[in-house]
């Protein structure tokens, strides 16, 4: 039977299905090397970030803008970049 964690971890993998494939890629990437070890204000970032409408999600993980709030867009650079830099 699965723990918690890794219900967790399946409901934002549905969640990352959106209607735009180049942002199912980078979101699933994200979850699964990053979400097991977050924080838990990493993953309330993250679930912040899922709530977003694809127009506006694409423009900040593309690199097109970014969000005004520190930890999204912190959130943003690690999912488009795969690390943080300063």
């Amino acid at each position: 039977m699965p723990d918690q964690e890794q219900l967790d971890q399946g409901r934002m993998l549905w969640r990352c299905r959106r209607g735009m494939k180049e942002l199912d890629v980078l979101l699933e990437r994200y979850i699964r090397l990053h979400l097991p070890s977050a924080t838990d204000a990493q993953r309330q970032a993250f679930a912040r970030l899922l709530e977003l409408p694809d127009p506006l999600l694409a423009q900040y993980l593309f690199g097109y803008s970014c969000p005004p709030e520190p930890e999204l867009a912190g959130l943003a650079r690690l999912i488009s970049y795969g690390h943080v830099s300063g």
